[in-house]
């Protein structure tokens, strides 16, 4: 073995696992070993059976585990490993990249073990060793040294790959354009994108350890939660999606976000106390209130809307007062909530979706109504083609979702003859007209959200420094 090529190694190294976004990580190199392990924690594979990946976590510093890092591989075997105590477990085995400086680095096969115990992060087994290394039992660190800094907040995304992640989608509609769309765009990504329906969800709740169940068994930790949570079932989706946050897994639209904009005279109570413009809004819960409230709002015609409506349903073009006073007698007599709101005529049936993704309007459309329905609503047989909007329109939309705390929104809105009127917040806008009237991939940005926010996964904050 020529002595210049020969890479030589102590009992205890330095390596590094790029593959993992493990940069530097603290290894016992053990002869006696056949079999490398990585001390890990939170085992557990996803992905589909023909090409299963398992996820894990490792606290790669010694004494510091408030400092996690999240790993993702395939898995390529699992096998039977007895240790050297005399224990025999079952463990999934994965290839990663060894790097051992100096332009060195060499496949390797490692097994993933819960060993909390263990003062090494890594063993290093003679299967993983190369003909030209050679082990020196009696020294220490003969690779050159790294350092333990590279996993500030600050440094950790730069070496960080992009692994695939498990990504939860809430909703009871799996067959729907939009699920399916987010669905198809996670896994061309290399993302395992699991349906789960909202209310086959049930949860243990307490202080130590909030779980979340579903169909007998305990949900995984997930990456992220798409939530595309029904009007029908806001209450206890939105209760289901505090769990998950009680967990601390991200969530591209929060608990809070979605009820408040659900809840349509809520949104106008958000709206307004961030200086947003929208239409003459009323609201009254008497009936001796009625001619009162018409004549806060204006004169005929007059939207007559309930709180709670979606799509179009619920929304009642009210053309003369007395017209209107006969609808909110009607809803009241249904003892429905309701709000009563001015009619923007110069709007001429039509108005704007802006599609927004981590506070930027990434697409907008023109909706109009069919025939003479005043409601531009897709689903009541409106048209839709893509359009421009102005700087204002797109800073309104950008302030309204941001208003709401979400991370996706539809934003509609009216060109009124004094500017541009926030109509609706929605929290789970559909993917299909928009992305057919403007030609493009809106789920993809979507994702390239998702993966910026947990990609690593955020550091736990704390007070003392690497």
């Amino acid at each position: 073995m020529n002595e210049s090529t020969t890479i030589k190694l102590g009992w205890e190294e330095w390596f590094g696992l790029p593959d993992l976004g493990l940069p530097t990580i603290k290894a016992k190199v053990d002869t006696g070993a056949r079999t490398s392990a990585l001390h890990a924690f939170d085992i557990e594979t996803f992905g589909p059976a023909s090409k299963p990946r398992v996820r894990f976590a490792i606290h790669p510093v010694p004494d510091r585990e408030d400092l996690t890092i999240p790993c993702s591989a395939l898995v390529v075997d699992r096998r039977e490993v007895t240790s050297s105590n005399g224990e025999t477990e079952m463990r999934y085995v994965i290839e990663t990249t060894l790097d051992a400086g100096n332009g060195n680095s060499w496949p390797i096969e490692v097994t993933l073990t819960h060993r909390g115990g263990m003062s090494s992060r890594m063993l290093l087994g003679r299967q993983a060793l190369r003909d030209d290394v050679i082990v020196m039992p009696t020294e220490r660190f003969l690779l050159p040294e790294r350092s333990f800094d590279v996993y500030s907040a600050k440094r950790i995304k730069s070496v960080t790959p992009n692994r695939a992640l498990r990504i939860c989608v809430l909703s009871r509609e799996p067959n729907s354009y939009s699920t399916k769309r987010i669905v198809h765009e996670g896994e061309e990504r290399g993302h395992t994108v699991e349906v789960i329906d909202t209310t086959r969800c049930y949860m243990a709740i307490n202080a130590l350890a909030p779980e979340i169940h579903y169909d007998g068994k305990r949900l995984p930790r997930y990456d992220a939660i798409i939530p595309r949570i029904g009007a029908t079932v806001t209450s206890y989706g939105t209760a289901v999606l505090r769990q998950f946050e009680t967990l601390g897994i991200y969530c591209v639209n929060g608990s809070a976000g979605i009820t408040a904009s659900r809840d349509k005279l809520h949104a106008h109570q958000v709206l307004a106390g961030h200086k947003i413009g929208m239409p003459m809004t009323a609201f009254a819960a008497s009936p001796k209130d009625t001619s009162n409230l018409i004549g806060l709002v204006g004169t005929a015609p007059l939207i007559v809307k309930l709180l709670e409506s979606t799509q179009g349903k619920g929304v009642v073009l009210a053309e003369t007062k007395k017209a209107a006073e006969s609808v909110i007698d009607a809803f009241r007599g249904l003892k429905a909530n309701f709000l009563v709101q001015d009619f923007v005529k110069e709007a001429s049936g039509e108005d704007i979706r802006c599609f927004v993704v981590a506070g930027k309007v990434v697409a907008a459309m023109r909706r109009k109504s069919a025939g003479d329905d005043f409601r531009s609503n897709l689903h009541r047989g409106g048209t839709a083609e893509s359009c421009k909007i102005s700087s204002e329109e797109r800073r309104m939309a950008v302030k309204s979702a941001k208003a709401f705390n979400l991370g996706l929104a539809g934003v509609d809105l009216l060109r009124s003859n004094d500017g541009p009127k926030i109509l609706e917040v929605n929290s789970s806008p559909g993917f299909e007209g928009i992305e057919n009237a403007s030609k493009k991939n809106l789920a993809g940005q979507l994702f390239d959200h998702i993966e910026d926010q947990v990609r690593p996964a955020p550091l736990k904050a704390t007070r003392k420094k690497i």
